[in-house]
């Protein structure tokens, strides 16, 4: 008889499954979950989604609302500062500290590729996605598990904050030809060039998003 895995490993793997689907855009910024239709689905008790729930909202992806229930949380202005400032001191280094022939590199470029079709195909979530994969290559560059364990939960704070923007191909598509410009630095030698270049593409990126929250601040 097969034994069935412990408590925690279940939870685990199943808060990896949310928030791959927040990363690939699946759950938008808002969206309630409901307990009886997660659990079905998932195939889980709802005892193990519970746990689930408490996991990824200690990691600030979901929050529980009065009259609501559980939903996934919308980033406000402070979070979105704070993750850009961890993006840089992890992004930035790892390409200073990078070997050209690492295998990450070809991960880089392949995202590039896709961006490149999703883009020619008009499919600005499917650009993020690729977008996001390419930065998450960019700190496996590091060969640090616990680094890129790290960016894989920002990557899915960072996706929630750019549902703040209701025109994903003015967000993205001015990063798909600066990913290559980026990499081809890299494969050049040029580290230290790369890590400035990106300093200042993740600062662009990030008045990009803090602007638009301002406008509907001033609306509201």
């Amino acid at each position: 008889m097969k034994k069935s895995a412990p408590a925690s490993v279940l939870s685990e793997k199943t808060a990896e499954i949310i928030r791959q689907k927040i990363i690939a855009g699946e759950l938008a910024p808002g969206t309630r979950l409901s307990e009886a239709a997660l659990s079905e689905r998932l195939a889980i008790s709802r005892n193990t989604l519970r746990e689930v729930f408490r996991l990824l909202t200690q990691e600030g992806l979901l929050h529980y609302e009065p009259n609501r229930g559980v939903c996934v949380a919308v980033p406000d202005m402070a979070a979105i500062i704070d993750i850009y400032r961890i993006r840089r001191l992890i992004e930035c280094d790892a390409l200073r500290q990078a070997w050209p022939l690492h295998p990450a590199v070809e991960r880089m470029a392949q995202q590039i590729t896709l961006a490149r079709e999703h883009g020619s195909q008009g499919d600005w979530v499917a650009v993020g996605t690729a977008n996001m994969l390419f930065h998450t290559a960019i700190v496996e560059l590091s060969d640090s598990p616990r680094l890129v364990r790290l960016y894989r939960h920002i990557s899915a704070e960072l996706r929630l904050a750019f549902g703040h923007l209701d025109d994903l191909e003015m967000l993205h598509a001015p990063y798909i030809e600066k990913n290559a410009a980026l990499l081809a630095l890299l494969n050049s030698g040029k580290n230290e060039e790369a890590a400035q270049m990106l300093a200042g593409y993740l600062d662009q990126s990030e008045r990009t998003l803090l602007a638009v929250l301002q406008r509907r601040a001033a609306l509201a």
